[in-house]
């Protein structure tokens, strides 16, 4: 698991963005290993639920996520990653994946309009 982990130079990075624990009180989480959860569920595209018991308790995870996704902390981590990475201009990915789709996805249906016997009957000779 240490690929979805933070090595130690990043933590150096984004380490000040967080505040010391209170001297009294329950110890809070760490930080790091919330950060590295958040991440690990960023990366891997899985649910909440499915985040592993090494980063803690995903109710706790998801807390943190949504108070530093709410405040700020979040993008400020972010963008530090970010600008330690040097990143190729020149570089462009195109995705030239292509899905086809099936013909009632657009709306038309399968087998065209359906239509009542009933209501086609009766409509008709009501028209007359």
């Amino acid at each position: 698991m240490p690929r979805h982990r933070l090595t130690d130079e990043q933590w150096a990075l984004i380490k000040d963005l967080f505040p010391l624990p209170k001297r009294m009180g329950r110890p809070p989480s760490d930080p790091r290993d919330m950060i590295d959860g958040i991440l690990w569920i960023l990366n891997t595209g899985a649910q909440w639920r499915d985040l592993p018991p090494d980063f803690g308790p995903r109710s706790t995870v998801w807390d943190h996520f949504d108070r530093w996704n709410h405040d700020g902390t979040l993008q400020a981590v972010l963008d530090r990653l970010r600008d330690d990475v040097e990143i190729d201009e020149e570089l462009w990915c195109v995705d030239g994946t292509t899905v086809r789709a099936a013909k009632c996805a657009a709306g038309g249906g399968k087998g065209g309009i359906r239509r009542s016997p009933t209501i086609t009957r009766w409509g008709a000779v009501a028209a007359v």
